[in-house]
C-alpha cells in the first residue's frame, strides 16, 4: 500500500536538480520559486506519508520497497519506513522546504545553490529511507559532497579550511564503517537491515560483533558528532550560511545517531553490551565538554554548534542505556535538538545578516529593545533549548538521564548513575550559558554594534563648511549633517514564514510529548528484543 511514495520522496528532487542542469541561463529569476515549489511537493509527500501511516503497528516497516538492485552481489534497492524514520524524514522534508522560504537574496550562483540543497535534500531522505546496508551508506555518503560545496562557496572568510576539515573527518570516519559493514556482510551473507535485525545477532560471534560495533560506531560518530571527534563541527557551523547551519545541525547529525537505533544496536547486541559504558562515558564527557566550550565563546553561531555537541552527548547516553526508556529519549531528543536547534541558526543567521557579525559583545546588547520580536524569538528558542518543562527539549534529555538511573540488564549500575550525575551537572551548565548569552546579546542597554562600520565612515555626525574659491569669487555652502542611522528591521515576513512551524512543533512536541513516544516505542522495543 501506498509503495511508490518512498520512491517519490527521492524522485522529486532528484529529478528537479537533474532538470535544473538543463535549464537555460535566462530562468534565473525563477530558480527561487523553483526550488520552494519541489521542497514543497517533497514535504506533502512526506505529510502523505505521516497521514496514511498505520499508527497501529509503528513496528512494522510500511511503504515498503524491495527490488533487485546489484543481483550478482546479492544487492537490492530496499526502501521502508516505520516509528524511527517517520519523524525524521518528516523533519528533513520541513526544514529543506523552509530553508527556501528563508531564502530571498539575489545570489550570483543560485541556481548552484538550489541545485546544492536538492541534492542534499535526496542524500538526507534516502538515509532515513534504507533498508539495505550499501544503500545505506551510498545515500549517507551523498550529503557529504553537497555540504562540502555549500560550506566551501557560500560560507564565510574560512569556508574553505572548514570545508576541507569537513570533508576529511567525514570521509574518514565513512571508510571505516564501510570496514565494519564488510564485516557484517561477510559474518552474515546478507546486507538486508530488517533480515539482520530480526537476526539479532545470529551467526556473529560476540568477538566479531564488538569489532563491527566499534568500527560502524566510530563513522556515525564523526557524523553525530561525538566528543572528541567533534572538531570539524564548530569551523563548519560558524562558516556556513545559514540555511547550511540549519540542516547540518537539524538533520546531518541525526543521520549519526539514526545509524545507531537503525543498524548498530539492532545488528549487533553483544557488541552493544560490550561497548555501551565507553559509549555512554564519551557521551557525558562530550556533555560537559560541550557546555564549558560554550562559556567560553564570543562568537553565537560558534556558541550554538558548540551547544549541538552537549545535546547530542545526551542522545548518545540515551542509546547506551539500551532501555526503553534511554533510547525513546534519545530518538525524542534527536527530533527536539532539529527543531530547536534549526530555529536557533535561523535566528543566529537574522542577527548576523543585520549587524554583519555574530560576535556577541560587539552586537551591543539590548536586542529585546532594538527588535523585540527577534530577542523575543531568540529568548524562546535558548529556553527550550535549555530544556525548560513544557517545550520540546526538555524530553529527551529528562528521559535519557531516567534511563541511566535503571540501565539495561548486565551493564553496571554504579557507572551509569554516575553517569547521571555527570549529564545533570551538564543540564545545569547548559542553562547557564543559555543564560549569559541572552544577557549580552538581548538584555541590557542597547549600544551600537562595533563590528560595523557607523553612517558616515565612523564619523560623528556634524556639519561640514565647503569653501570654493573661483577667481575673485568666494562661496561658503554649509552641508546638511548626514540622516541618523535607521535600527535595522525587525522579524521579517519570509523569516515569519520560516521561523513559524519550528515555533509551533517545538511548543506542540514539548505540551504533548506522547505524540512522538507512542510513534517510537514499538520498534524500540522491537529493537530491543535480543537484549530482554
Amino acid at each position: 500500500m501506498m509503495g511508490w511514495l518512498p520512491v517519490a520522496l527521492l524522485a522529486v528532487p532528484l529529478l528537479g536538480a537533474l532538470l535544473l542542469l538543463l535549464a537555460p541561463h535566462t530562468l534565473r529569476p525563477l530558480l527561487r520559486p523553483y526550488g520552494l515549489i519541489l521542497s514543497g511537493l517533497t514535504l506533502a509527500l512526506s505529510l502523505l506519508m505521516v497521514a496514511t501511516f498505520d499508527y497501529g503497528g509503528p513496528a512494522r516497516v510500511q511503504f515498503e520497497v524491495d527490488q533487485p538492485w546489484i543481483p550478482g552481489l546479492g544487492l537490492r534497492f530496499h526502501l521502508g519506513v516505520d516509528g524511527i524514520s517517520l519523524p525524521l524524514i518528516a523533519l528533513t522534508a520541513l526544514l529543506t522546504f523552509l530553508c527556501f522560504v528563508y531564502l530571498s537574496k539575489p545570489n550570483p550562483r543560485a541556481r548552484a545553490l538550489v541545485f546544492t540543497l536538492l541534492v542534499l535534500e535526496v542524500g538526507m531522505i534516502g538515509t532515513f529511507l534504507a533498508l539495505d546496508l550499501l544503500l545505506f551508506f551510498v545515500f549517507f555518503e551523498i550529503v557529504l559532497i553537497p555540504m562540502y560545496f555549500l560550506i566551501g562557496i557560500w560560507g564565510g572568510e574560512g569556508r574553505r579550511a572548514a570545508s576541507i576539515k569537513f570533508i576529511l573527518y567525514t570521509l574518514l570516519g565513512s571508510v571505516v564503517m564501510l570496514l565494519g559493514l564488510l564485516l557484517v556482510w561477510a559474518q552474515t551473507g546478507t546486507l538486508d537491515i530488517e533480515a539482520l535485525s530480526a537476526a539479532h545477532g545470529a551467526g556473529m560471534p560476540k568477538s566479531v560483533q564488538i569489532l563491527a560495533f566499534v568500527a560502524i560506531g566510530i563513522g556515525l560518530a564523526v557524523k553525530t558528532p561525538m566528543w572528541p571527534l567533534h572538531t570539524w563541527l564548530p569551523d563548519a557551523h560558524t562558516e556556513a550560511p545559514t540555511v547550511g547551519s540549519v540542516l547540518l545541525a537539524g538533520v546531518l547529525l541525526k543521520m549519526g545517531t539514526y545509524g545507531f537505533a537503525r543498524i548498530a544496536i539492532p545488528v549487533l547486541p553483544e557488541g552493544a553490551v560490550a561497548v555501551a559504558p565507553w559509549l555512554g562515558a564519551f557521551a557525558v564527557v562530550g556533555i560537559v565538554y560541550g557546555a564549558l566550550a560554550c562559556l567560553a565563546q564570543r562568537d553565537l553561531k560558534r556558541m550554538i554548534a558548540y551547544s549541538s555537541v552537549g545535546h547530542m552527548g545526551f542522545v548518545l547516553l540515551g542509546f547506551a542505556t539500551l532501555t526503553p526508556v534511554g533510547i525513546n529519549g534519545a530518538l525524542f531528543a534527536n527530533v527536539a535538538h532539529g527543531l530547536i536547534t534549526g530555529l536557533l541558526f535561523f535566528l543566529a543567521g537574522g542577527i548576523k545578516d543585520r549587524y554583519h557579525t555574530a560576535d556577541m559583545p560587539s552586537l551591543g546588547g539590548g536586542l529585546l529593545a532594538t527588535l523585540p520580536r527577534l530577542g523575543s524569538l531568540l529568548t524562546f528558542a535558548s529556553i527550550a533549548s535549555l530544556g525548560l518543562p513544557g517545550l520540546a527539549g526538555f524530553w529527551g534529555e529528562m528521559l535519557a538521564l531516567l534511563g541511566a538511573y535503571q540501565p539495561a540488564d548486565g551493564l553496571p549500575r554504579g557507572l551509569f548513575l554516575t553517569y547521571m550525575v555527570i549529564g545533570g551537572l551538564g543540564a545545569v551548565l547548559t542553562a547557564a550559558y543559555f543564560l549569559v548569552m541572552l544577557s549580552r546579546v538581548t538584555h541590557g542597554r542597547p549600544q551600537a554594534p562595533t563590528a560595523t562600520t557607523p553612517p558616515g565612515g565612523g564619523e560623528t555626525p556634524h556639519e561640514v563648511t565647503v569653501t570654493v574659491t573661483a577667481t575673485a569669487t568666494t562661496t561658503t555652502t554649509t552641508l546638511a549633517p548626514p540622516r541618523p542611522h535607521e535600527p535595522p528591521t525587525d522579524v521579517r515576513r519570509r523569516e515569519l514564514l520560516a521561523w513559524t512551524p519550528l515555533i509551533v512543533l517545538i511548543l506542540l512536541f514539548g505540551l504533548w510529548p506522547g505524540l512522538l513516544l507512542s510513534l517510537t516505542t514499538p520498534p524500540v522495543q522491537a529493537l530491543l528484543g535480543a537484549l530482554s
